[in-house]
């Protein structure tokens, strides 16, 4: 069963939408990312145009991210103070990122910079956390913890001014890098088109040390405000937002998330870290090879239909 989509201008099936929404739907709620780091890239390889793909992926990272961070909330595992600080600094960074996206658009350099984007922040990444999530089930094997704070320890976050007591996390760390670490997603989930989980999940636990059982939930409540606010940016700004497009992987992702919440809460902290690890390494090196290899032809037309010629 086949759909128009009028902004990206192709036909797409809508079983096929549905199902990439819920898939990423599922890896949110699990993993705690708003799923934009899939779900584009997804939408790139259907042929959905990159600039639509960027924008409208920031739609169904908020219904999954809502559907998640709600299911988790329930089970008590969000810090909503410690939520707030990011969301104040990703809302900031979300309208410096919608510039930025103009500015590549303008100067006809979007798709190659998202795509390079993609592929070294997802390498990066997804390399530093399958290294420490192996040692980790290394040390569980052992008899030890295979969570990553330890009693005791600190880093040079831990000396910073400014400091503020997060009780549901159980941290005394300075304001500075938890605004700085929300401004940072702000910007990337606005370029990309992602909610910016595969770098708030990592930087959360390695750099904040917050526990792997609240950064979670806790990660998908900023997410959702950070895209969200990315998505009225981009509408205003660009309007290359496919609400038809949006609304049948929001359909997916809703559903999606709630198994994904239940799934989640059967695995370790690092058995978690590893999936993810492994999911965004996958996606790396795909895009990698759609940068590498050379095309079967030098350039196409994409038809209303769908078909290129």
């Amino acid at each position: 069963m086949t759909l128009y989509l009028p902004i990206a201008e192709i036909s797409v099936n809508i079983f096929i939408i549905v199902g990439m929404g819920a898939a990423v739907g599922f890896l949110s709620g699990m993993f705690g990312v708003g799923g934009g780091f899939l779900i584009t890239p997804l939408l790139i390889f259907y042929n959905i145009p990159p600039a639509v793909a960027v924008a409208t992926g920031a739609n169904q990272v908020i219904a999954a991210s809502f559907s998640g961070a709600l299911a988790h909330y329930k089970r008590g595992t969000v810090d909503l103070k410690l939520a707030a600080m990011l969301i104040a600094g990703g809302i900031v960074g979300s309208a410096l990122g919608v510039w930025f996206y103009t500015l590549l658009r303008r100067v006809g350099q979007l798709d190659l910079a998202v795509s390079i984007l993609y592929v070294v922040m997802l390498g990066t990444v997804g390399a530093l956390m399958l290294s420490e999530s192996l040692r980790a089930m290394r040390r569980v094997r052992g008899g030890g913890s295979g969570e990553v704070r330890r009693s005791g320890q600190h880093s040079w976050v831990h000396r910073l001014p400014l400091k503020m007591r997060f009780q549901r996390s159980k941290l005394y760390v300075s304001a500075i890098p938890v605004l700085g670490l929300g401004f940072a997603i702000g910007i990337l989930g606005s370029v990309m088109g992602v909610g910016g989980g595969f770098i708030m999940v990592p930087a959360m636990i390695y750099l904040l040390r917050v526990p792997t059982s609240v950064v979670i939930g806790t990660s998908l409540v900023q997410i959702m405000f950070t895209a969200a606010t990315t998505t009225v940016l981009q509408a205003a700004t660009n309007g290359t937002i496919d609400v038809v497009l949006a609304f049948l992987l929001m359909l997916g992702g809703v559903v999606g998330a709630q198994f994904g919440a239940d799934a989640g809460r059967k695995l370790r902290g690092e058995q978690l870290r590893a999936l993810l690890a492994l999911l965004v390494l996958a996606v790396a090196v795909r895009l990698f090879v759609e940068l590498v290899v050379a095309p079967g032809e030098i350039f196409s037309i994409t038809l209303p239909s769908g078909e290129s010629v």
